[in-house]
């Protein structure tokens, strides 16, 4: 039994990934992981959608659905999409706001000390 039948779910909603970094040509990428991969590798229907911005930059927010919930999905993620607003047209910046990556570095650093 899954977890959408046995709590009567219709989705199960997280966000798609971190915020987007900085590269670090010493340390290499600090990718944190996302919640897209799960339902992909298990063959499950997967739907993203803007989800608002940090530092600048766009995140989602991902709906995950039991097989052949494609239709309740789109709706779901629709509903989102018009209720919120997040998405915007792309813009070019003159320049990168940095102070993710160092947010980031600091953070991660403070937890592994």
């Amino acid at each position: 039994m899954t977890k959408h039948t046995k709590h009567q779910l219709d989705a199960l909603i997280a966000p798609t990934g971190g915020p987007a970094w900085t590269t670090d040509h010493a340390n290499g990428d600090h990718f944190t992981g996302g919640f897209s991969s799960a339902p992909a590798v298990a063959g499950y229907p997967h739907v993203t959608v803007p989800a608002g911005f940090v530092f600048g930059l766009p995140v989602g927010i991902s709906f995950a659905g039991r097989a052949w919930s494609e239709a309740t999905l789109i709706k779901l993620a629709y509903a989102y999409e018009q209720a919120t607003k997040h998405c915007k047209a792309p813009t070019l910046a003159e320049r990168a706001d940095l102070r993710a990556g160092q947010l980031y570095r600091t953070e991660c650093c403070q937890r592994l000390g």
